[in-house]
């Protein structure tokens, strides 16, 4: 049985932003126009992202935008089809670059678009404006996390990422300081945990070290594993516009070129690494010399041979 999470949103087309482990979501909104859906990779409003305008032009057309540029990629008539005194059902659908929205109950979309060049969606976000407040039911499974669902950007990053600073995308990536499951615009993904929220690629000092690790934003912290444990940090960095080119590899066969990621308390590089274990795909160091690489799951630190390494 889903749970449903209630939303209010103001008339100020800010996202709230909550994770999903699966292809769709299922809403009731009841607003007397544009209820606005975004679809993106991480919890805030950064390029690549998916919009799925409902009533908008005054309850007259609905849309699908992609990476908040005009033209809109798709527009339909849709006079009526929101209602500001009354809950009206839809569901919003991704699957292999399709996006699709439809009226519940009804299986047929009245709005979809076959993006050729599509990206994972790890989570969903909602809003309203232009005159128009929304509340809104917004059914989740019970395997997505549901307890500190919404994440709100704070309002101001360090390292510059505040207000409407974009931050870089590609090339070399800059690894900023954050705390407390704090995700900054154009974090780098890294993986997902068992529950399917996205986990980022971290770091954090222990030991006199600098150990490559995952972010769990709904933990508020940071795992690194070392010394056979898992060690939570709720002062960490993120990697934000970096590389996501990850290149199967094992032992200690690291590629020349591998992306640093920090270094051991005896100075030895650290690179990036991720396997995938029970159901995740979580992101670790990789020590060249011990030939594995090595995650922080389930309290402990677990090495393995096999493993993807992060590349420029």
């Amino acid at each position: 049985m889903a749970n449903v999470m209630d939303v209010a949103t103001d008339d100020n087309l800010q996202y709230q932003f909550f994770p999903v482990s699966s292809g769709s979501v299922q809403f009731k909104v009841r607003a007397a126009n544009d209820a606005h859906i975004a679809l993106t990779t991480g919890p805030q409003e950064s390029d690549p992202m998916y919009e799925v305008m409902i009533g908008g032009w005054g309850n007259a057309k609905s849309v699908i935008r992609k990476n908040r540029t005009k033209p809109d990629k798709v527009e339909i008539e849709s006079p009526g089809i929101l209602n500001g005194g009354e809950y009206r059902g839809f569901w919003v659908r991704w699957d292999s670059g399709i996006i699709s929205a439809g009226r519940e109950g009804e299986a047929i979309p009245f709005i979809s678009w076959s993006d050729p060049e599509p990206f994972p969606v790890y989570y969903v976000g909602v809003c309203t404006g232009w005159g128009a407040t929304g509340s809104w039911k917004i059914e989740v499974p019970p395997t997505a996390p549901v307890a500190a669902a919404l994440y709100a950007a704070p309002p101001g990053y360090p390292g510059g990422y505040g207000g409407n600073v974009p931050p870089p995308s590609g090339g070399a990536g800059i690894w900023v300081d954050v705390s407390g499951g704090q995700v900054p615009p154009g974090a780098v993904v890294g993986g997902q945990d068992c529950s399917g929220e996205p986990l980022y690629v971290a770091r954090a000092v222990h030991e006199g070290a600098t150990i490559p690790g995952k972010l769990v934003p709904s933990h508020g912290c940071a795992y690194v594993p070392w010394g056979g444990i898992e060690h939570g940090k709720p002062q960490y960095q993120i990697l934000v516009g970096g590389p996501n080119n990850w290149v199967p590899t094992s032992g200690s066969n690291v590629p020349p070129g591998a992306f640093p990621g920090g270094e051991t308390e005896d100075g030895e590089p650290l690179y990036i690494g991720r396997v995938r274990h029970e159901g995740s795909l979580t992101t670790g160091k990789v020590q060249q010399s011990h030939g594995v690489c090595y995650i922080s799951f389930g309290g402990q630190e677990l090495g393995f041979p096999d493993y993807e390494v992060l590349m420029p």
